[in-house]
């Protein structure tokens, strides 16, 4: 009998597993949600204490989408109350990795009794591919790193040791055949040289990454060609298998209720002239040391501009390294700027006519939701790929960072108010102004995020072992 023909018209069941980071599991949500829109089935794997934290699901998709608690497992040195990195200081983070390893026998008993079509994982459950090739379920690894930012930490498995030192990374790696200047500073990569040492179960990060690529069935990774096509192509020749880009996973909820504080934010910016407003934010991530504070607050001060700053003191009740504003810094700028500590409805402060620029950690969601809005990017850098990014942005003349001594990182008061004049006012910065709103039909256009998702979607369907094996079984009648 003849094998039939793909069914691209079956129904799927994906399994979203993200790393538990909120930069991580936001996007992990969007693309389920596009994933359901299309009536395919998704369970999204987390600790309860984070699915209760995530954006409320559109209530047509709440029916398609199933949130799956596995509890984090008790460790020592990982704090009780902590389900992801936002819950925990920068070095208790590898706690958290170790007790996410020992999801895996709860993880393969999930998988087996589902019996999925396929899982998307992300870096940190390397192990993963080993436990659903197991079951006869496929997987792919997908990165919310942009392709150049994987591409800078991960080639090849045999590649994780060509790097042994902190000047290993401030230069593009050996892999990359292209003239570059994606790459670390020296400051960046000294914060978070961990990532490339083995951790407790001697896995790093980098290891993490490289196994998960090598070992997955294919790569989906959030972007699109149009913004990096050279480094997709670079992925592919690497990794020998297939790479999707998912596109840039804009944010889709600004509907949503900004939360009981959203009505006087709105009208504090309702009161602001068009276009004059500094938004600050530096994602769940970051934290500033205090002198970083100190001289970002003294440089939004000297800028004259308004601003609205979402300011993050603490990381986690772990953390007992609270810092603060300069004395009287509120007092001097009452009325011009506000000072919010808890959480903010960034999408919808980005959103508002008064908001002219975004002085960011440069992380990836932020810069889309920036480009969304087209907000131009003022860059300050602080972890993970953030550095990466940075070096994008300024290639790309989308953003522009605020001048550091590239051994420490230091930067001053009148740097951070120069750059801000610079990209909200001055003539000079017309090019970033001008850049963000071009970029906006390359990263929100809505027929290219659709068609990235409909090639995932057709690569899932016309992939799905289950129906191998049946036209397999079929082809042996």
């Amino acid at each position: 009998m003849a094998t039939e023909e793909v069914n691209t018209s079956k129904k799927l069941h994906v399994v979203m597993f993200p790393w538990l980071a909120f930069g991580h599991m936001i996007p992990f949500l969007e693309l389920s949600k596009h994933i359901a829109s299309r009536g395919h089935a998704v369970s999204f794997i987390s600790d309860r204490r984070n699915i209760d934290r995530l954006p409320k699901l559109p209530p047509h998709l709440s029916s398609l989408i199933t949130f799956v608690d596995l509890p984090l497992p008790p460790l020592t040195n990982l704090p009780a109350n902590a389900a992801a990195t936002s819950d925990l200081p920068y070095d208790k983070v590898k706690y958290l990795k170790l007790a996410s390893d020992r999801l895996r026998d709860p993880v393969a008993r999930f998988l087996e009794n589902s019996s999925p079509d396929w899982v998307l994982f992300d870096f940190v459950y390397y192990w993963i591919p080993s436990v659903a090739s197991q079951l006869g379920i496929p997987t792919a690894f997908f990165s919310i790193f942009t392709a150049s930012a994987l591409t800078f930490f991960v080639g090849r498995l045999e590649d994780a040791k060509l790097r042994t030192k902190p000047e290993d990374f401030v230069v593009p790696p050996p892999w990359v055949p292209f003239e570059s200047t994606v790459a670390l500073k020296l400051f960046e990569i000294m914060k978070i040289i961990d990532l490339a040492e083995e951790d407790e179960d001697g896995v790093s990060d980098v290891i993490r990454a490289s196994r998960s690529a090598q070992h997955c069935d294919f790569l989906a990774v959030r972007g699109c060609v149009e913004f990096d096509s050279e480094w997709f192509e670079l992925m592919k020749d690497i990794h020998r298998k297939p790479v999707l880009p998912v596109g840039q996973l804009p944010t889709t909820d600004n509907a949503a209720d900004g939360g009981a504080s959203w009505p006087e934010t709105k009208a504090w910016l309702d009161r602001q002239a068009a276009g004059s407003v500094v938004y600050v934010a530096f994602g769940s991530e970051a934290k500033p040391s205090q002198l970083e504070i100190t001289h970002i607050a003294l440089g939004l001060e000297r800028s004259g501009f308004p601003f609205f700053w979402v300011l993050r003191t603490r990381r986690g009740e772990a953390d007992t390294d609270s810092t603060r504003l300069p004395d009287g810094f509120e007092e001097r700028t009452g009325g011009r700027g506000v000072v919010c500590t808890s959480w903010a409805p960034q999408l919808k402060i980005l959103s508002h006519d008064s908001v002219g620029g975004f002085l960011t950690h440069s992380g990836w969601s932020s810069v889309v939701e920036a480009v969304q809005f087209e907000k131009p990017l003022v860059l300050l850098t602080f972890l993970a790929d953030q550095g990466l990014n940075a070096r994008v942005l300024e290639e790309k003349k989308m953003g522009y960072s605020i001048p550091r001594d590239e051994r420490d990182g230091r930067f001053t008061s009148e740097s951070v108010a120069e750059s801000l004049q610079l990209v909200m006012a001055g003539e000079e910065g017309k090019i970033y102004r001008e850049k963000i709103k071009e970029m906006k039909g390359v990263f929100c256009d809505r027929g290219k995020q659709d068609g990235a998702v409909d090639d995932l979607l057709s690569y899932l369907q016309s992939h799905d072992k289950k129906e191998e094996d049946k036209r397999d079984s079929i082809e042996h009648i």
